[in-house]
């Protein structure tokens, strides 16, 4: 859609206070028209990210500040129902990407509220999340032009981007040598840029200050940490015996990770826009959520069920990565997932050690596993049942050896 810059009067800007939306402000009021900026940071758990955004945005030249309180919607609407996807994408656990969604809609929620002749993000032209945001954004306000400064404006690098601040007297909290490119809730970070664009470069793990989340397995403790996770439906519930709101069990899940140098991946992924690009991801609590839902899963899925879930998660992390959150597949999926979920329920027992994630025990009443039938003890299974499976199962396989024998002649 083109933008007549002459009709812009008012933009509502998705706000994070780091280095892109902080030049963005200005930059807008610049080439638009000095219109009014709206800004608005949703909250999903990125902490003390948010201390002072109100001020900096109106001292930067935005007229306000909305911060949405997102941390329960994001986890119990998104988070959690592709954790129950077991959705992933090339092992990413979609940190970044099922964030998305969730922000764009309150984004849009403002910029209609507040009668918005545009919404801008800061996201680049080489990545995901312009898809992400602008898929989204056409979902709930098909007609609204979305301005995206990184595919118009001159600026080339992020260098370039801090120059742009320092002339505009933009306080800043990174600095050249520190200048990875991260985004932060409370299920994850990421870490992109500077040495890790090159991928012979092992990461600076053992650091200070590059680990947000937690340590590296290395500097984590010689003793394990067990955990036990109890789930209802397929989602979780109870953390040590302790009942709690999911995001309770994530944030807490976060530092037992965290301090074990669990959840940490250092991966080449493949974007949607086509090119490949690096990152390391800390995502300590959910992985151990994963892992917990998946040991839970193996007892109390049918093999059917089962394969074709696993089959149909790989779908749903394509989705969720592609910015189709809001489609009628994805919302499809997420109905036979929640089918799926109806008997996962039990509890999971796992020990943390320096990076690992080991099982330790699993318990269902809904558990298909029958210790009785499959013992190599003393059963009432009846093993002489197995030669007529075997005559029926490899039937076609006799069948056709004959007939290759009897044309070989």
């Amino acid at each position: 859609m083109k933008i007549d810059k002459k009709k812009i009067k008012k933009v509502v800007l998705a706000y994070s206070g780091g280095l892109d939306t902080s030049i963005i402000i200005p930059w807008l009021k610049e080439n638009y028209n000095n219109c009014e900026v709206i800004a608005v940071a949703g909250n999903v758990g990125q902490d003390d990210e948010l201390d002072g955004l109100e001020e900096k945005a109106i001292k930067t030249g935005a007229s306000k500040l909305y911060i949405l309180d997102l941390c329960d919607d994001y986890v119990d609407n998104y988070i959690i129902p592709t954790m129950q996807a077991g959705a992933e994408y090339e092992t990413y656990l979609l940190g970044t990407s099922h964030a998305r969604p969730c922000i764009a809609k309150g984004l849009v929620e403002i910029a209609l509220k507040e009668g918005a002749d545009a919404i801008a993000h800061g996201c680049t032209g080489k990545g995901n999340d312009q898809v992400r945001f602008e898929l989204a954004v056409k979902h709930f306000a098909p007609n609204m032009p979305i301005i995206a400064p990184w595919r118009e404006w001159n600026i080339k690098s992020r260098e370039e981007e801090i120059d742009y601040a320092e002339a505009h007297n933009i306080p800043l909290r990174i600095n050249r040598e520190t200048n990875y490119s991260k985004d932060k809730n409370l299920w994850h970070l990421s870490h992109e840029g500077l040495d890790l664009e090159d991928t012979g470069n092992e990461p600076t793990y053992e650091k200070e200050g590059f680990l947000e989340m937690g340590v590296s397995p290395i500097n984590a403790p010689d003793v394990p940490t067990y955990v036990e996770l109890d789930f209802e439906a397929g989602k979780p519930v109870a953390l040590n015996g302790e009942k709690m709101s999911a995001k309770n069990i994530i944030l807490a899940l976060n530092k037992l990770g965290g301090d074990n140098g669990i959840g940490i991946i250092d991966i080449v992924e493949n974007r949607l826009v086509g090119m490949k690009c690096r990152g390391v991801y800390e995502t300590p609590g959910g992985a151990i959520l994963y892992r917990a839902h998946e040991i839970l899963e193996s007892i109390c899925l049918d093999k059917q069920t089962l394969h074709e879930k696993t089959r149909l998660s790989v779908t749903f992390g394509e989705l969720v990565y592609n910015g189709q959150w809001f489609t009628p597949l994805r919302e499809a999926l997420t109905a036979f997932v929640d089918k799926t979920q109806e008997h996962v329920t039990g509890k999971v027992k796992l020990k943390l050690y320096k990076g690992n994630i080991i099982k330790a025990g699993v318990w269902s009443d809904w558990s298909l596993y029958s210790e009785s039938i499959a013992t190599f003890g003393e059963s009432d299974y009846d093993q002489s049942k197995a030669a007529g499976f075997i005559d029926l199962f490899g039937l076609p396989i006799q069948v056709q050896a004959e007939v290759t024998a009897k044309n070989a002649k």
